[in-house]
Parts: structure tokens; C-alpha cells; sequence
């Protein structure tokens, strides 16, 4: 199986989010990286960010098979913290060209939760839109509706669709 790294953007170190991607991260032996625990400036034109960590982060990325975005949904959107990750991701665009290349072809996931009773189109349509474009695989989104708590069964069930889905 790919080796996979959950990246999580988040306001919460324990919440619905985190206990997912503890669920998912424990069937897949996937390594979790919380944005919040690095130092990592939002997109800058002019790139006076360069000694932050997203860099470091990124490379360390790298070494894994499968990105697995993991935020809950704000306003039908990722979490700021998550958000400010992507977004630097157009570093890789710019001045890091070397780097941005060696995303291509690794898969990619979500996990989010939100208060819907399905995962909103618009959410995943712009991961699936920058995927797209970074020539990364897409493989589908957990998502859990947490607006009643988590239920356990339904979750369990869940999860073990999402996890043959990263397996196929």
C-alpha cells in the first residue's frame, strides 16, 4: 500500500475532524501533519517568505505516495489554516519549479467534516479543480455530516469505503 500523509488545517487539536482523521490515519498508517504546529506565511508575490516551513514541509511531503487534505468546512470552504497551505503551494509554480513537478502523479484525498448531509459540490470542486491541474489523482473524500455527533456505525462504514478507494 502508498505510503500516506494526512495534512491537516484546522482551529481544533481535538474535535470531529481530528477524531476522523485519527480513525483514517489509523487503517491506513498514515502520518498526520497539522499546518497549525509549522510556520507558514500566506502566499507572498514577491516571496520574502522563502525561510518559513513550508518548503521544509513540502519536501517532507514528498516522501509519501498519497496527500490527504483534511479540514472541516467553513462556509462551504477549507479552513484558513489549510487554505494558506494551498496557497503556497503556487510557490512550487514560481520559484520552485523542481519541486512542483515531483507532485505530479501522487494521489490525493479529502476528509472533512461539516454540518451538511453530503460532503457540498462546491467544497470538493476546488480541490478536484487544483488536483486537476497539478496533475495530481484524485481519490475521493471522506466526509462525515456532525451536525448530530459522530455515529459510530456510519462512520465505521464510511471509512472503510474511503480506505479501498486509496487502495484501488
Amino acid at each position: 500500500m502508498a505510503t500516506t500523509a494526512i495534512i491537516y488545517g484546522g482551529t481544533r487539536k481535538q474535535g470531529n475532524t481530528i477524531n476522523l482523521i485519527n480513525a483514517a490515519a489509523q487503517k491506513l498508517s498514515a502520518d498526520i501533519f497539522d499546518v497549525s504546529d509549522y510556520k507558514i506565511s500566506f502566499y507572498d508575490h514577491e516571496h520574502k517568505n522563502r525561510d518559513d516551513d513550508f518548503l521544509p514541509l513540502i519536501k517532507k511531503l514528498l516522501q509519501y505516495d498519497c496527500w490527504i487534505f483534511a479540514s472541516p468546512i467553513y462556509w462551504y470552504t477549507m479552513s484558513a489554516q489549510l487554505k494558506v497551505f494551498v496557497d503556497r503551494i503556487s510557490d512550487l509554480m514560481d520559484i520552485e519549479k523542481d519541486v512542483g513537478r515531483q507532485m505530479r502523479g501522487l494521489g490525493a484525498a479529502l476528509i472533512a467534516t461539516g454540518v451538511e448531509e453530503s460532503c457540498p459540490i462546491c467544497y470538493e470542486d476546488v480541490f478536484i479543480n487544483s488536483f486537476n491541474y497539478l496533475d495530481m489523482n484524485y481519490l475521493g473524500c471522506l466526509y462525515m455530516d456532525t451536525s448530530k455527533g459522530m455515529d459510530l456505525e456510519l462512520l465505521e462504514s464510511n471509512l472503510n469505503l474511503f480506505v479501498e478507494s486509496l487502495r484501488a
